[in-house]
């Protein structure tokens, strides 16, 4: 682009700067729900385009916050279907730049394991696979896009994620512009007797508590039931625990992201996940959710022996 060129769209930005204007480049390894976010954008109030050659974003930009066309929210895809063109999304960026438009990178991301089960899942060919194995193709994706993701502004792992909360995530980021530190902390409860979560990063058994099981009054009650959690909370150690487990999260979490984790799953099981696991689940969340993460809480077994009773 000629520096005349730049001189005029810049001129012609000018007069929309202060404006609540968002550029968003949705990108991410193939298989990890950029489509499926893209839409969910578009539910927001986005105009979206999907797969966007490269090289048309500073013209795309210019277009798109045009006061004749009315538009201050678009989301583009660009990814490794853009191909040699991929090369060039450096360059054009400072040009979107020297434009006046801000722009805001989203990476989806998810590990290898879930990339290959849902491309088999969906029986779809991996773009970089060819009649080869899909983790290659994965492997190769991952080192040519890699730069995209070290200028992400937020990056979403969706390996354990559903696509509500998903949703959830991105309504946070745009809708709600909360703080989002690219790194979601799950508090999952459960219940031993049902085994370990497969994807816990970090396992912590509450059953020294008391077990309010073996009250006849709260054994039909959850630790979603302020009776419950009122037993449970009233014995001094679990607020000890409570204490040590939010020094010891708060200490971890930017060391994990140091090494490049974005999502940390932390198992706090009893012994039917009902009670006390769900008790100090709850409280945990509470004390971390001010946090400049992305905190959110599943009871994995809170249900489980009804429904072994209704079977």
């Amino acid at each position: 682009m000629t520096e005349d060129c730049r001189g005029q769209y810049a001129a012609g930005l000018q007069r929309y700067r202060g404006e609540d204007v968002r550029f968003v480049i949705v990108s991410g390894i193939s298989g990890a729900g950029k489509s499926t976010a893209l839409h969910m954008l578009e539910d927001m109030g986005f105009f979206c385009v999907d797969n966007l050659p490269v090289a048309l974003l500073p013209n795309f930009g210019k277009i798109a916050f045009d006061r004749k066309v009315d538009v201050n929210r678009v989301a583009v895809t660009v990814d490794i279907r853009s191909g040699d063109g991929l090369d060039d999304l450096s360059e054009q960026l400072e040009v979107l730049k020297e434009l006046g438009i801000r722009h805001e990178i989203l990476f989806l991301d998810a590990d290898d394991a879930t990339l290959v089960m849902r491309y088999k899942e969906t029986r779809r060919t991996h773009p970089l696979a060819g009649e080869g194995r899909v983790e290659s193709g994965i492997l190769r994706e991952r080192e040519l896009i890699s730069f995209i993701r070290k200028q992400a502004d937020y990056v979403i792992d969706t390996t354990s994620l559903l696509t509500r909360e998903l949703r959830q995530e991105l309504e946070k980021i745009f809708v709600g512009e909360e703080n989002y530190g690219n790194f979601i902390v799950t508090l999952l409860s459960f219940g031993f007797k049902y085994g370990i979560p497969a994807d816990a990063d970090l396992v912590f058994d509450v059953r020294f508590l008391p077990n309010p099981y073996y009250d006849p009054n709260l054994r039909a009650m959850t630790g979603n039931d302020k009776e419950v959690q009122d037993y449970v909370l009233g014995c001094r150690e679990a607020h000890i625990f409570l204490d040590k487990l939010e020094d010891m999260l708060k200490f971890l979490i930017p060391l994990y992201m140091d090494e490049g984790k974005n999502h940390l799953v932390v198992g706090i099981g009893c012994t039917g996940g009902r009670h006390r696991s769900v008790t100090m689940t709850n409280a945990t969340y509470q004390r971390l959710r001010k946090l400049p993460y992305s905190v959110r809480m599943e009871h994995r077994d809170i249900a489980a022996d009804q429904r072994r009773k209704e079977k």
